[in-house]
């Protein structure tokens, strides 16, 4: 047993070896159907050429350099790598085994503190899943537990490496409307006190931390939630807020009022269309659900698939996010949804987005409503170099990527599903477990 052990260690090893991605090179790729993912359409005959990491250029006409690596995609198409708009890959394995699930902590004296950097492991199988899809970028957020705020998000990128975390402590999360009014007491007006009271503890904090008694753990805010929160009041990190009913979503709005230097940003939102003129008014960004086209609580009665082409039409910044909707493991379903979205836009009564502000909203927009437009969603110069090729139209459900490009690094795209396959799709006697053999 203790050889067999050994044997099986060796081989993990070696597979996890075999998974490092080759050093990042400057690469061309030529002849392509190409996406630059601000909403554009696609242009045909199109080149992208990144450099250390970053793409230079992009676009129809571009010159090749001289002794670059090129890649011909054969007029397929080639896009940005998508950026998934809220997620809980990498923080989640099994929701039923706690052992797996750092997504939050509801025994915690911590809440707003909570960091979920140190449990972001970059070997979860979605991450390795979704990266061979074409995701690059995700939105990793804690989810709250023991108060309405979850603690501090990450961006993650999904590359076959151990250093996963792009941006850390790059956001807040915290929950309003149904389930904030849980995580406060049992009423929204709860829910609102207990943030306003937070939000102004935090401000006298921020004015003289020295001064700030921790007052242990049953205190509504600990000195690491409070130091936590000041980027919040002081408007450097972002605010995401799920938050569903119209009602609630003006009671965010206002506290903005209130309180200006709030960065907030919308998740969920089913009903944000029925207020969408507000929420573009205060210039709020919006994660939202993208398939919610019947009502799954008291708060969502207003549930529509045109939510975010009305969103969109209305002005309103607004990319796919998947709050309670299997966001740890199939970020990889913003394709199809976006798909879904083009496809809406052809129904008669019906607001969906055309092809290319459906390929930004899992791309670019979702960037933007991070504050990180300049960085990611899009092949425009400057922005990393996350390349995706595919056989197909992705935003049609049976296209794949064929190769996938992070920070221009050529990524492993092998899944074990993909190992499965070829190992039981035509097995041979002899050459499988004693449970295989026929």
């Amino acid at each position: 047993m203790k050889a067999l052990r050994v044997k099986a260690v060796l081989w993990a090893a070696a597979a996890l070896g075999a998974a490092v991605p080759a050093a990042a090179q400057t690469v061309a790729v030529t002849n392509a159907r190409l996406v630059t993912g601000d909403g554009s359409a696609p242009v045909e005959g199109g080149t992208v050429v990144v450099r250390d990491g970053r793409v230079v250029a992009a676009g129809r006409g571009v010159a090749v350099p001289a002794g670059v690596t090129v890649v011909d995609a054969g007029g397929r198409w080639v896009t940005p790598g998508l950026f998934a708009g809220f997620t809980r890959m990498g923080i989640v394995e099994v929701d039923g085994v706690d052992e797996t699930n750092d997504a939050g902590a509801s025994g915690s004296p911590f809440n707003a503190a909570i960091d979920v950097v140190p449990a972001v492991n970059p070997r979860t199988s979605a991450i390795i899943l979704n990266r061979a899809e074409g995701i690059t970028r995700a939105v990793v957020a804690p989810q709250a537990r023991g108060s309405i705020f979850g603690g501090q998000g990450a961006i993650i990128d999904l590359g076959a490496d151990l250093d996963a975390v792009t941006k850390p402590r790059a956001f807040q999360f915290m929950e309003y409307g149904e389930t904030g009014a849980a995580r406060a007491g049992g009423s929204r007006p709860a829910a609102y006190a207990m943030l306003r009271n937070i939000l102004f503890e935090v401000r006298d904090y921020a004015r003289a931390p020295g001064s700030f008694a921790d007052r242990g753990k049953d205190a509504l805010l600990t000195r690491a939630d409070a130091q936590a929160l000041v980027p919040v009041v002081n408007g450097t990190v972002p605010l995401l807020v799920h938050v569903e009913r119209a009602s609630d979503i003006l009671v965010m709005l206002d506290l903005k009022r209130e309180m200006p230097a709030l960065k907030l940003v919308l998740v969920g939102a089913t009903e944000g269309w029925t207020v969408a003129r507000q929420i573009a008014a205060a210039k709020v960004p919006v994660l939202a659900s993208a398939l919610a086209d019947l009502p799954a609580s008291f708060e969502q009665l207003a549930a529509t698939q045109s939510n975010i082409g009305r969103l969109q039409a209305a002005g309103v910044t607004v990319g796919i996010g998947m709050i309670n909707d299997d966001e740890s493991r199939q970020a990889r379903l913003v394709k199809q949804y976006a798909g879904n979205l083009v496809a809406l836009g052809k129904i008669p009564g019906a607001a969906g987005l055309d092809w290319g502000q459906a390929f930004a909203a899992i791309s670019s927009k979702p960037a933007e409503a991070m504050g990180m437009g300049g960085e990611f969603g899009s092949l425009k110069p400057g922005r990393r170099g996350d390349v995706v090729i595919w056989d197909g139209d992705p935003l049609e459900i049976g296209s794949e990527a064929v190769r996938v490009f992070i920070d221009g690094v050529e990524q492993p795209l092998d899944t074990r599903q993909d190992k499965l396959k070829q190992r039981y799709f035509d097995p041979k006697e002899g050459a499988l477990p004693k449970a295989y053999e026929r």
